[in-house]
């Protein structure tokens, strides 16, 4: 397993892939570390948590470098992500216990009849690389929290950062095997998956990656938590503040290089400020600087891999040759490795590439509407519901719009974003079962009925 630098093609490292026996020897250290740790009271396991947090704080820059080096992330978005992940420990050692608190039931008189809240056992998680630390931290530490135990199969060109993330945990003194980085092939996953000793699992990728693990748990009666792909609209209505709306759109749509589920893509804008708009929106992007991932003052680095640049050009090429224009960028950059610039299309047609399809990188659809009800009508129009961001003065219209788009998270007069206090997820094909906040440390444990005679 070889990791490549995508700024300078340089290889970074390499790294020898799990074997079947090594796997095995993991599952069963994910096991008898089960037996420990579910015992562990609460109140230890949060203050082990907040020390994870501790080691993500004491380790920031060697952590987010190490980001920079294997995906390419500009490497001020890098420490962002790592302190994000600080925040996440520092809630749940929090609110863990108060998010796990049994609840009481009404019962017969001399009778005490609660809900508890039991994990479950090792938990697997097959997780991406645009956000390397992010989206492991998320599922491990309210899992962890709860008792769980974690195995992480993260994507094959960050193995660096999942060794990491494990060196987090083991640091701040979970025990052995409460969470191992499993290096290994998609192809060995099903595998995994089916042992007996997984007891549920959760993934955060393409929609066929989902699917895939879904109809494995679903042989061997497994929860899953699924968070698929996304094709995001940003809603701007005739009374948005159209300078904010442009401002803040030009980051949703271009941060960490575009490649980000969440990611506000088909811009939806109301026919009455839609040159307005289209005009600031432009030189929002156009401002953004894309270069050295390793220079603070950059916006945009490298796509993470070659391949990946490739199909995006190819999707904006097909959609221009079905009759959408390129209003700027458009064309790779001419320098070594996989620079794309932030790339704006309109008069996108209906079914092409830039409509129906997710663009995993910094390239916007921009549409205008007459109306909002055809602003919602275009915003529900995809096979994705992952997030939604609405742009308007009217905080009440605001709020009507959002509860009438099919999405997991909408926002107003804000960009989509994950955040540990409020339930994440999506609908559609973007996915089910929610992550973060109460709502997520729930999805894997058992809620168990105690009735006490």
């Amino acid at each position: 397993m070889e990791t490549v630098n995508p700024a300078t093609g340089e290889v970074v490292d390499s790294y020898e892939e799990d074997s079947a026996s090594d796997i095995d020897d993991a599952l069963a250290r994910a096991e008898d570390s089960f037996a420990e740790w579910r015992d562990v009271p609460l109140r230890e396991r949060e203050q082990l948590i907040e020390a994870a947090g501790d080691v993500l704080r004491d380790n920031e820059r060697e952590y987010a470098e190490l980001m920079t080096e294997e995906m390419g992330k500009p490497i001020s978005q890098a420490h962002s992500e790592i302190q994000k992940c600080q925040w996440l420990c520092d809630h749940y050692a929090q609110h863990a216990s108060e998010y796990l608190e049994a609840e009481t039931h009404p019962s017969p008189p001399g009778t005490t009849v609660k809900t508890v809240y039991d994990p479950m056992g090792p938990v697997l998680a097959v997780m991406p690389w645009n956000f390397p630390f992010w989206q492991a931290m998320r599922f491990a530490v309210p899992y962890l929290a709860a008792g769980n135990v974690g195995l992480l199969k993260h994507a094959s060109n960050v193995p660096g950062c999942a060794l990491a993330i494990e060196e987090v945990f083991d640091k701040a003194g979970l025990p052995d095997g409460a969470f191992q980085t499993l290096l290994a092939g998609s192809e060995k996953i099903d595998d995994v998956l089916a042992d007996d000793r997984v007891r549920a699992a959760t993934l955060t990728g393409s929609g066929p990656a989902g699917r895939a693990v879904a109809s494995t748990a679903g042989e061997n009666l497994k929860k899953t938590v699924l968070e698929l792909g996304g094709s995001d609209p940003f809603v701007v209505l005739d009374d948005a503040d159209i300078d904010a709306a442009a401002e803040t759109g030009a980051w949703a749509r271009n941060q960490n290089g575009g490649q980000s589920c969440i990611a506000a893509k088909r811009f939806i804008v109301h026919e009455d400020v839609y040159d307005e708009f289209l005009d600031r929106f432009v030189e929002e992007c156009e401002a953004l600087t894309v270069g050295d991932p390793t220079e603070e003052d950059t916006d945009l680095g490298p796509q993470a891999q070659e391949h990946l640049m490739d199909d995006l050009h190819d999707q904006v090429e097909a959609s221009v040759d079905a009759g959408a224009t390129v209003v700027t960028g458009g064309e790779p950059l001419d320098r070594d490795g996989p620079f794309y610039p932030p790339t704006i299309l309109t008069d996108v047609p209906e079914g092409c590439p830039a409509d129906s399809e997710e663009l995993f990188g910094p390239v916007a659809s921009v549409y205008s509407v007459s109306d909002e009800d055809a602003a919602i009508a275009k915003a529900n129009d995809t096979e994705f519901g992952l997030g939604a961001s609405i742009w308007t003065e009217d905080r009440e219209r605001g709020q009507r719009v959002a509860r009438r788009i099919d999405a997991g998270c909408t926002y107003v007069n804000q960009l989509t974003k994950s955040d540990p206090r409020v339930p994440f997820g999506g609908v559609k094909n973007s996915g089910y079962g929610r992550e973060l906040s109460e709502a997520g440390i729930k999805e894997f444990v058992n809620r168990k009925t105690v009735w006490i005679e």
